[in-house]
């Protein structure tokens, strides 16, 4: 069997970074993407792709697209990247997440078995955003969970669990409770590959990732992530709205840190859990605000008291597993990987 290995959504961000390591690590490298517009504006191929790495414009819906990419190459990893995000946008468009994120999924799996082309690991980037709220925490000790918060409680601007503190995510302690349809179709991925990869004899390792930012990522996707918003507003000279009270709390990894990790699954990465992936580091949205808006010297930023349905309060990783397991450290600060953003922005990344 060829050393390759297929790469959905392997033009997006996270995918083109990852396309130099792979190269350097595969015989062959393939990277099936539809080139969506709105990740991929211009709808070509993108220049931060390795030119060693083959792509395929195909939706991974699509079974025609499946069984053509399938005739000549039988992937011994595959490193299933493709969904469609956005936590908001989800609650409106829950079937197009879902034609991407869960019927994408197993029509892989069934173009796989048909074509009799079973590869020996599967690596899912999964999300935080399964756990939807979480496990909290009571005064005590004692440990709940209070589910997603209502429209009500929003409204209200009650943006906490009376009593209760929150905990970080650990896919060995937390269990998850999706708040919004992105995260379900997300979890769901999960358990679709969990059953299809231990009826195949398929290694298969889970990455709940926290929020990526960096180098390289989209600029004009308003779902790419508050940080590459936050980042163009302060550049702009904007005072930047926070949303709830501002202590809305999240864990923000850096690119080249997501990379690394996923990297170290190839190998090491086994299937007892998701590993956690972030800094372990919970970073308010005022902090993250603060940190873009120093770097511009922006006006202080505003709290807003808006909110986002679906969102939750907080959620920031347990990294302890991916450090034992996978030898893995994040290495990039926000204060540096913010500092990097900008500098790739005022050298003219597209806007």
């Amino acid at each position: 069997m060829s050393n390759g290995c297929l790469v959905t959504g392997g033009a997006g961000f996270i995918g083109c970074a990852l396309s130099r390591p792979l190269a350097e690590r595969f015989d062959r490298v393939v990277a099936l993407d539809n080139l969506q517009p709105q990740v991929h504006a211009q709808q070509v191929r993108p220049a931060a792709l390795d030119p060693r790495v083959q792509l395929v414009v195909g939706d991974v819906a699509d079974t025609a697209v499946w069984d053509s990419l399938l005739q000549d190459f039988q992937p011994q990893v595959i490193i299933h990247l493709a969904a469609e995000t956005g936590t908001g946008q989800s609650l409106r468009e829950a079937t197009r997440h879902s034609r991407t994120n869960v019927l994408g999924t197993t029509q892989m799996t069934d173009a796989l078995a048909r074509r009799e082309a079973i590869p020996q690991k599967i690596i899912l980037t999964s999300s935080r955003a399964v756990y939807g709220e979480g496990r909290w925490r009571d005064q005590e000790g004692n440990f709940s969970y209070p589910g997603m918060r209502t429209h009500q409680m929003l409204a209200a601007q009650q943006w906490d669990f009376a009593g209760l503190k929150p905990t970080a995510q650990s896919s060995h302690e937390v269990n998850p409770s999706p708040a919004n349809v992105y995260a379900a179709t997300k979890l769901c991925q999960e358990n679709l590959l969990t059953s299809w990869c231990g009826s195949m004899g398929t290694e298969f390792v889970k990455f709940r990732l926290q929020n990526v930012y960096g180098v390289g990522q989209s600029l004009t996707n308003p779902y790419t992530g508050i940080v590459s918003m936050f980042t163009r507003w302060a550049k702009a000279g904007k005072a930047l709205p926070v949303y709830e009270d501002g202590a809305i709390i999240r864990d923000f990894v850096y690119i080249e840190d997501t990379v690394a990790a996923i990297m170290a699954g190839i190998d090491q990465g086994t299937n007892r859990y998701a590993y956690d992936i972030g800094t372990g580091v919970a970073t308010t949205i005022l902090e993250l605000a603060q940190t873009a808006a120093a770097y511009y010297g922006a006006p202080e930023p505003v709290i807003t008291g808006e909110f986002r349905e679906g969102d939750v309060r907080a959620g920031w990783a347990d990294i302890s597993a991916a450090r034992r397991e996978l030898g893995w450290e994040p290495k990039i600060s926000l204060q540096e990987g913010i500092a990097r953003l900008c500098h790739w922005i005022d050298g003219g990344a597209l806007e």
